[in-house]
Parts: C-alpha cells; sequence; structure tokens
C-alpha cells in the first residue's frame, strides 16, 4: 500500500513537471523573407531624349500577406527621368510603394554623358535590394 502511494505521487509529480514544461501555444510564423529584383537585359547606349524600357521582376523566397514593398532611385552619374510603367515620375531620393512583383521602369534620357541610375527596393521589414543600370551616350552614332 505504501509503494503504491509513492508511485502514485511520484508520477503526480511527474505528470505537473511534464505539463508545466510542455509546449508553447504561441506559433511561430515567418514574415520576413528574403527577396531579389531581376531584369530583362537593358540597353547598354541611349541618346538624349530616348526612353529605355527596364523590365523588372520582383523575387521572394516566401509569401507573407502583410510584407509590403516599396521602390526609389538616385541619379549619381547623368540626368534624365525615371517613370514606371502607370506614368508615375519618380522623383530621385523618394519612396514610392511596389504594388506588382513584374513591373516596368522607363528611362528617359535627358543629358549627352555617361548616365547611372541606382534602384532600391526595400520591404516593411527593413531590407534592400539594390541594383545599378549603367547607360552610355550614342550621339555620336546618330544619323
Amino acid at each position: 500500500m505504501k509503494i503504491a502511494f509513492i508511485i502514485l505521487i511520484a508520477t503526480c509529480v511527474c505528470g505537473t513537471i511534464f505539463s508545466l514544461t510542455s509546449c508553447s501555444d504561441k506559433l511561430d510564423i515567418q514574415q520576413m523573407y528574403d527577396f531579389s529584383l531581376s531584369t530583362m537585359p537593358v540597353q547598354k547606349r541611349i541618346v538624349k531624349g530616348e526612353t529605355a524600357e527596364i523590365r523588372c521582376q520582383l523575387h521572394k523566397s516566401g509569401n507573407y500577406a502583410d510584407a509590403q514593398f516599396y521602390i526609389g532611385y538616385f541619379q549619381p552619374d547623368g540626368k534624365g527621368e525615371l517613370r514606371n510603367d502607370e506614368g508615375l515620375v519618380f522623383s530621385p531620393n523618394d519612396i514610392y510603394k511596389l504594388n506588382k512583383d513584374t513591373f516596368r521602369l522607363y528611362y528617359t534620357s535627358h543629358c549627352t554623358d555617361q548616365q547611372q541610375i541606382d534602384i532600391y527596393i526595400w520591404d516593411n521589414f527593413g531590407q534592400r535590394y539594390d541594383l545599378s543600370i549603367s547607360f552610355q551616350d550614342d550621339s555620336d552614332k546618330e544619323e
């Protein structure tokens, strides 16, 4: 009888310990996924007034419904204008919400110098992807 009582107490103590150290009921939901941006080949030479199309695809390693993406650009060399496929002209160093994964950008040259644009994509978790595109002046070949 005494042994049965000790076994019963030991079982209750073990059960209590296991129930207190059981798994957490909180779900581990991944919200932040790596991403990158790819483009179709972009022309390397451009003349003043010409517009180059940049076809872009955002690639995400996972999908989180509340993830938001933003785009911005800076032009360290040359002078030109960048706009999206909806006609919105981007201002350098401003950030715009990116509403789709496949989109087109249009760069119009406004000078005869070498030109470079640096495109930045951010997510709402602070991750950033950078892409630089350079154009050489092609006005000497203009007929």
